[in-house]
């Protein structure tokens, strides 16, 4: 452990890499298909059969449960009916030339906030001019995976889906499937252990910016809703920047050492975004997301990096959703800390509670934590995810971590 600690601090730094600095260079590399190209990350089904039966179908198939799933929830009339509908909920970047990867992770990335941009506005817009409340958000959700549908359907698999269909020479099946499924926890548990904890600090540290934040602009500051919804757009913006800023700067100064310096800044930020007020709480709130919600523009390229070629959304999916199962109780932790913050009741009498203590606190010690994970965590930067997933006979160092040529030359292991 000592000399792996050693040799992880002193190849954080990656080697000098021939890599454009103007980004637009990199994305005239993309063909048209690639400019396309659309994924989400699955769990376990999904995931196993999108590494059995190709990504498309399955997607398809996903984005049509979705839509069911969207639309039921608008008509849940009891909790226990609306819960059940949410937890369904629960239920492409192989053929991008290397130097464009980070850049691409962040702009792909970038979509998780910009669909907090457009949600904010459309629950303001329908929330005082419907009779339904909240209901409409919903229906109108279940409208854009239709068009992705419609948007997948019309492209191909990844060249390097289909050069490792070739190489492996068999036919889907749900039984291969289900068994490829077993083999991937079976020699892979380490990585995506290691996986699920290092996205645990990344949905915590996202989290509690984001989801008690408005509470705090509209009970603690006094904001009305319009204004705490410019404030959260603001926010949401610096995480768009930041996603494709890191994901951009990651191919560069390696993915580990991107993540340690963007919550390291994160963490010094998280006072000013806390306890600012008036017209400089945009620029905390855009500064802290850009870090909170930005160094998420390193985790696609970086998951598929270090996840085995055969099993690579199996073994993303299932790590990203155990990383959201572990951080789920975020905001319940800082709901029950904030008890002990009461702000004076209103004129109704109603009692709400100053959460900025507990959001600080927790985001803090979870910025930490991922420097830590960072630090002392594998890193595949440059791997060539085409040979990868022809390469199906990749070696195992340790109980679960696959070693590539890039591997051996350049980063240590677990």
């Amino acid at each position: 452990m000592e000399d792996y600690l050693r040799e992880r601090f002193r190849t954080l730094w990656p080697a000098e890499k021939n890599v454009p600095l103007n980004p637009l260079k990199l994305l005239s590399k993309l063909s048209g298909k690639q400019w396309a190209w659309a994924s989400l990350l699955g769990g376990i089904i999904f995931g196993g059969l999108a590494d059995r039966y190709g990504r498309k179908w399955p997607f398809i198939a996903d984005c049509c449960l979705l839509i069911i799933f969207v639309l039921a929830t608008g008509f849940c009339q009891t909790y226990g009916a609306f819960l059940a509908a949410r937890t369904l909920f629960g239920v492409a970047m192989e053929d991008i030339p290397e130097e464009a990867q980070g850049l691409m992770s962040g702009l792909y990335q970038s979509g998780c906030p910009f669909g907090y941009i457009l949600a904010s506005v459309f629950y303001r817009s329908f929330k005082d001019h419907t009779k339904y409340g909240w209901r409409p958000l919903f229906w109108f959700g279940a409208c854009p995976p239709v068009l992705l549908i419609i948007f997948r359907l019309y492209l191909p698999e990844t060249n390097a889906f289909k050069k490792r269909g070739e190489f492996q020479n068999q036919q889907p099946n749900m039984k291969g499937a289900a068994s490829e499924v077993i083999i991937a926890v079976k020699n892979y548990w380490q990585i995506m252990l290691y996986l699920s904890f290092l996205l645990t600090g990344f949905v915590y540290c996202s989290h509690n910016t984001q989801d008690l934040f408005p509470t705090v602009l509209k009970y603690t500051y006094r904001y009305s809703v319009s204004h705490a919804t410019l404030v959260q757009i603001v926010g949401a913006i610096g995480g768009m920047v930041g996603c494709a800023v890191t994901g951009y700067c990651s191919q560069f100064f390696g993915r580990c050492l991107s993540i340690i310096v963007t919550s390291t800044l994160g963490g010094a930020l998280i006072y000013p975004y806390g306890f600012t007020s008036g017209p400089r709480i945009y620029a905390a709130s855009f500064f802290e997301k850009f870090c909170a919600q930005g160094f998420w523009g390193i985790v696609p390229i970086h998951l598929m990096e270090l996840s085995p070629a055969a099993h690579r959304t199996f073994v993303v999916g299932t790590a990203y959703q155990l990383g959201v199962l572990i951080a789920s109780p975020c905001n319940t932790i800082i709901a029950h800390i904030g008890l002990r913050y009461p702000l004076p009741s209103d004129s109704s009498g109603a009692q709400y509670y100053d959460y900025r203590v507990p959001i600080c606190a927790l985001t803090g010690c979870m910025f930490a934590y991922v420097i830590v994970m960072a630090a002392i965590g594998p890193e595949n930067l440059g791997r060539n995810m085409a040979e990868g997933d022809i390469d199906d006979t990749d070696s195992v160092d340790g109980p679960g971590l696959p070693v590539s040529n890039a591997t051996r030359m350049s980063r240590p292991r677990f």
